[in-house]
């Protein structure tokens, strides 16, 4: 890598008219000056086309038809010249010396890809207090572990961010893409994240350089995300078993632990299903944790807090959130549930744990989900 690489910061954008142009404003004003902003806008229906064309001097911009995301990042990359490459969700953004600190980390030769924390911000721009991952970020040499335990031990999540806190060396991608476009209309970053570590190291950085948006209309809400992610696994586990053959490894990836936070999610998800009647809604406090869509196994789900179908964030105190749940139950739903990544609720609103505790049957409580029924 010579003393100024060049970053290409490839952002990817499907109907996200409301939050495309912050993106595109952090990345044009990175710190590091050598980079180039390509936009992929995937067929958008809504004003996004309008709003990157007012950066048309400043970005590439590529307007395709619709194809899901593996397609506008395999567009993007084939578009691009950088020595170094940054996939950035058109729902997120990056704090300024994002770019910059990456490719310090990148410059050894050796490292394939840099990750780093990411804030979670929610509707109206607030920052909840917590970082995605929010476990410790893996890095080093990840590949015997990854041929031992399978796509579950790659540096990915749940040990590292989405798609957005990632940078990746271009000699490595130059050996995997093109991505492969059907099973990874959505979640196409775990494609890269599992092969990552056969090339080469992972880097961390341990701090902030960027924020995740969880929002209504997060992309992956849109359908129930656990039906087609089994799918996107097994490719995962195809590819990797491919790779590793080529390298004279020959392993059956059936023997592979099936202990990805995916698998435990859907556990769960079935678990709360033998409570919930198949009829019924419930609401739903987790963090983003499930990545749900709107129903989850047949059940209708409800974010806590909610506004027209948008999550709005945390309730201010124990009566808003009282409040809050009464509309709920008003509008039917029949429990309330809480993952483990949103146990500090139970702490942080107090009153309202001792609401819930005084008027509702607790129908689970174990170190994965709590859950209510709020029915009379």
């Amino acid at each position: 890598m010579n003393a100024n690489p060049l970053v290409s910061i490839i952002i990817n954008n499907y109907n996200y008219s409301d939050y495309v142009a912050e993106a595109i404003e952090s990345a044009i004003h990175q710190s590091y000056p050598f980079t180039e902003v390509i936009v992929v806008d995937d067929g958008s229906t809504d004003q996004s086309r309008e709003i990157i064309l007012q950066y048309k001097h400043e970005i590439i911009p590529l307007f395709k038809e619709n194809g899901g995301q593996a397609s506008a990042m395999n567009t993007g990359f084939k578009s691009s010249k950088g020595d170094v490459i940054l996939f950035l969700d058109a729902d997120d953004y990056l704090l300024p010396k994002a770019v910059e600190k990456a490719v310090e980390a990148l410059r050894d030769g050796r490292t394939v890809k840099v990750h780093w924390l990411l804030h979670k911000i929610q509707n109206e721009n607030k920052i909840s207090n917590s970082t995605l991952p929010d476990n410790t970020l893996a890095e080093g040499n990840l590949k015997d572990q990854l041929i031992r335990m399978g796509p579950s031990h790659s540096g990915g999540p749940p040990h590292g961010p989405p798609n957005s806190g990632n940078a990746w060396a271009r000699w490595y991608l130059e050996k995997i893409f093109p991505i492969p476009e059907p099973p990874f209309k959505g979640g196409a970053d775990n494609y890269l994240f599992v092969l990552a570590p056969l090339f080469g190291e992972i880097r961390a950085i341990h701090e902030p350089l960027g924020y995740y948006r969880i929002h209504g209309k997060n992309n992956t809400l849109k359908e129930d995300y656990m039906t087609t992610f089994f799918a996107r696994y097994d490719q995962c586990c195809q590819a990797l078993s491919h790779y590793l053959s080529q390298e004279g490894i020959h392993i059956d990836p059936t023997t592979w632990p099936r202990d990805h936070w995916y698998h435990q999610v859907y556990s769960d998800m079935k678990e709360l299903a033998g409570i919930v009647p198949a009829s019924d809604s419930f609401v739903l406090v987790d963090e983003n944790h499930w990545l749900s869509g709107d129903s989850i196994l047949g059940r209708s789900r409800i974010l806590f807090t909610e506004r027209n179908g948008e999550y709005w964030g945390p309730p201010a105190n124990d009566q808003a959130a009282i409040l809050e749940l009464e509309r709920d139950r008003q509008k039917g739903a029949s429990f309330i549930v809480f993952t483990s990544p949103a146990f500090w609720w139970l702490d942080y609103y107090s009153g309202f744990r001792d609401h819930l505790k005084e008027c509702f049957p607790c129908m689970l409580n174990n170190d994965r989900m709590v859950v209510y029924k709020i029915t009379n």
